[in-house]
């Protein structure tokens, strides 16, 4: 009777075993694992990319419907390692997470901040930029905003674009100034250079290259942003095997210089 106890003993271990081995193939790429986008965009050698498509100088969209910028060269790269294409999803800052977490495209891009928000709804790549927020105003006033404090006060009319980072920064840091919200990124330099608004918060890199392009404009402290900041490309969530990629591209492109080359077309 004892032996054959030990025997159906023996039989359950590996039984058991097995079943610990299946349970986890189907939690670590298995069969039943979900397809990556990793594998979806080899297949349709095509990247679908989410972008809106008015930030300079990371991601523009010309008059003709093409592109340009930092993240539009540097996906290039990175779709060709994949032998694929990047196919352009046009969105807004406000749809951005939302077209993504709906599966319209399978990366998005255009100088996108790094937040905590985010990031309960999507995975991020690894940083590949610190660029903090940072005002941008009249050249004649930068002397009166150097600080959050100066910056909020009655009297200061601060404007901002919808749906991002941009707009969550004003809304939480500015109490007293009077806030506008202006739909379109790419005018809204148009209103402080025009004097219909005083103050736009926004990412050190666009503000160094809107007062290059607007002059009587000029970006306040830019090398001493109001808050660090960190842009990324942000990726569908709980895609390990797609972030993993994404994140190793991007490291041999700054390890071997390509990216630092990317860069300094856009910003020297």
């Amino acid at each position: 009777m004892h032996q054959r106890r030990l025997a159906s003993a023996q039989m359950t271990i590996p039984l058991a075993l097995s079943a610990l081995l299946l349970a986890g193939c189907a939690t670590s790429g298995g069969p039943s694992a979900a397809a990556s986008h990793l594998d979806a965009v080899q297949k349709a050698a095509q990247v679908r990319v989410c972008t809106p498509g008015d930030y300079k100088p990371f991601s523009f969209q010309k008059p003709d419907g093409s592109y340009e910028g930092i993240d539009i060269d540097l996906m290039a790269g990175f779709s060709n390692s994949l032998g694929a294409k990047p196919e352009w999803v046009k969105t807004t800052w406000a749809n951005l997470l939302p077209d993504l977490a709906a599966g319209k495209c399978d990366i998005a891009v255009g100088g996108i901040s790094v937040t905590t928000e985010r990031q309960k709804r999507a995975f991020f790549s690894a940083p590949y930029m610190v660029n903090g927020k940072t005002p941008i105003v009249r050249c004649a006033d930068v002397r009166k905003y150097q600080t959050v404090a100066d910056i909020d006060k009655p009297t200061t009319r601060v404007i901002f674009n919808p749906g991002g980072s941009n707009e969550r920064f004003a809304r939480t840091n500015f109490k007293q100034a009077k806030l506008t919200l202006h739909g379109e990124n790419i005018t809204i330099f148009d209103e402080v250079l025009a004097g219909r608004a005083d103050v736009f918060v926004t990412e050190s890199a666009e503000a160094i290259v809107q007062s290059r392009l607007k002059p009587g404009l000029c970006a306040v402290n830019p090398d001493k942003p109001l808050q660090y900041g960190e842009m990324a490309w942000m990726l569908p969530r709980d895609d390990v095997a797609f972030k993993a990629y994404v994140d190793q591209w991007l490291h041999l492109q700054q390890a071997g210089g390509d990216f630092q080359r990317t860069m300094d077309r856009w910003l020297k």
